[in-house]
């Protein structure tokens, strides 16, 4: 991505100190942008501001699921630049499910970051969108597949989609495009390394980087026909149909200790 310029472009990421967020903050400056990012950890969220190439960026520790923090780090923004022609919404949290006790106000935090947050920044950021200014949520492929306990993150995920496509319309007079990506597993390294066998049940044959997330964050960024659609990253995991005994794969059930009779 060498060749891809952004100079003057204001890019805005919520969630941008680690993981995909950093990568995307970090590619968006390293082509010439202009950086404002929000998240709740400070420790890195300063160490980003340190390694971010380019001067002039504005990182602002907050929380995305608290409003105060949100108008904040929006008046900041148009304080510093004016405008905003990118708005990558990636901050998102989880606090399980069901089967762990997730509460009501567990559940609610977790729409607030995920789902709140965008809303309220693209209100906040209407009337200061460039013509031709672009949105890109980052979602998942727990959209539409799920495992269990994950109620609080996949709904939320879900809402995000769903919220893709309608700002889309209301945001069209504004010249304003609105899409979403759904990552599949991506190896931010969070979690260790990965066995041969969590890359080679893809079919693509590897999970996904932060790099994959990047290129497609760039390429709804610069397509000026995409709107309103929800891009699938997972390495082709969620198109493989898999049944007992396909692909070396073996259904061992989870049966309760006493079965009725």
């Amino acid at each position: 991505m060498k060749d891809i310029d952004f100079s003057g472009r204001v890019v805005v990421v919520t969630g941008g100190a680690s993981g995909i967020g950093r990568a995307i903050a970090r590619a968006y400056a390293a082509a010439g942008a202009q950086l404002a990012v929000l998240d709740v950890r400070h420790g890195e969220t300063a160490a980003l501001l340190e390694e971010l190439p380019g001067e002039g960026h504005l990182c602002v520790t907050g929380d995305a699921g608290v409003e105060e923090d949100v108008r904040f780090f929006a008046e900041k923004v148009l304080e510093r630049f004016v405008h905003v022609d990118v708005l990558v919404n990636n901050a998102c949290i989880t606090r399980r499910g069901i089967l762990s006790g997730c509460s009501y106000e567990d559940f609610n935090e977790v729409l607030r970051v995920g789902v709140s947050a965008p809303y309220l920044l693209s209100l906040l950021f209407r009337d200061h969108f460039s013509r031709g200014a672009s949105m890109i949520n980052i979602a998942s492929t727990r959209a539409s597949m799920s495992q269990k306990d994950t109620e609080s993150y996949s709904a939320v995920k879900g809402a995000l989609v769903s919220l893709t496509h309608a700002l889309a319309m209301s945001l069209a007079p504004f010249g304003v495009r609105v899409n979403s990506i759904s990552p599949g597993w991506i190896d931010t390294g969070a979690f260790g390394p990965l066995s041969r066998e969590d890359a080679l049940q893809h079919p693509a044959g590897r999970a996904g980087t932060p790099e994959d997330i990047v290129q497609a964050v760039f390429f709804l960024c610069r397509s000026g026909f995409v709107n309103a659609e929800n891009l699938v990253i997972d390495g082709g995991m969620t198109r493989m149909m898999v049944y007992h005994g396909d692909e070396g794969w073996t259904f061992r059930p989870e049966l309760p200790d006493t079965v009725p009779s």
